[in-house]
């Protein structure tokens, strides 16, 4: 049973760190990329809807990325989304399609989004240690229903802090090569 929980905490923790690595691919850094726009929730006639599911996104350029939106009347609908984004981006729209120019990064807008990033990131450590509180729940719930003797309780929350400190590291690996990519002038 304990080897089920902790099997059941490295899933879980690997998909926070999955998930929050997913999360940095959409904070800009100087370059184009469809990924950038993953975090904009479109309002679709009531309904929020993520922008993926309403257009074609494409970087022709490496400053450019162009939004071919499915239905032509939710133009001014993904316009105002990615204006109020804390993307920083201007679409300029000429009807049929959306183009988003990427300017060039200012040091103050690097900053910006280097604490963009260190949110992010921080999101994921709070999620890996939920998942631990909750995993050291079950332990000591465990070991009072007397299925579990209080060394292997031990043995088990030890082996989970190593888990929970691995997989925290590999968000601060994550971060940091992000940080790296945002300030590259």
């Amino acid at each position: 049973m304990i080897n089920e929980l902790l099997a059941d905490a490295r899933e879980r923790m690997g998909k926070s760190v999955e998930s929050t690595n997913h999360e940095f691919a959409s904070v800009r850094t100087g370059r184009a990329s469809p990924a950038l726009l993953d975090r904009v929730v479109v309002d679709y006639y009531g309904a929020p809807t993520p922008l993926r599911q309403l257009a074609g996104i494409s970087a022709p350029e490496a400053r450019l990325l162009s939004i071919q939106p499915y239905d032509k009347s939710a133009i001014k609908s993904i316009e105002k989304a990615i204006n109020e984004s804390d993307l920083g981006l201007n679409p300029s729209n000429d009807g049929n399609l959306i183009r988003l120019v990427i300017p060039e990064l200012t040091e103050e807008r690097r900053r910006e989004l280097v604490k963009v990033a260190r949110h992010i990131a921080e999101e994921g450590r709070v999620a890996i240690r939920n998942i631990r509180r909750d995993v050291m729940h079950d332990l000591r719930e465990l070991k009072e229903a007397g299925e579990a003797g209080s060394d292997d309780e031990h043995r088990a929350e030890v082996e989970l802090q190593k888990l929970t400190d691995e997989k925290v590291g590999e968000l601060e690996g994550l971060l940091k090569s992000k940080e790296e990519e945002i300030l590259e002038v």
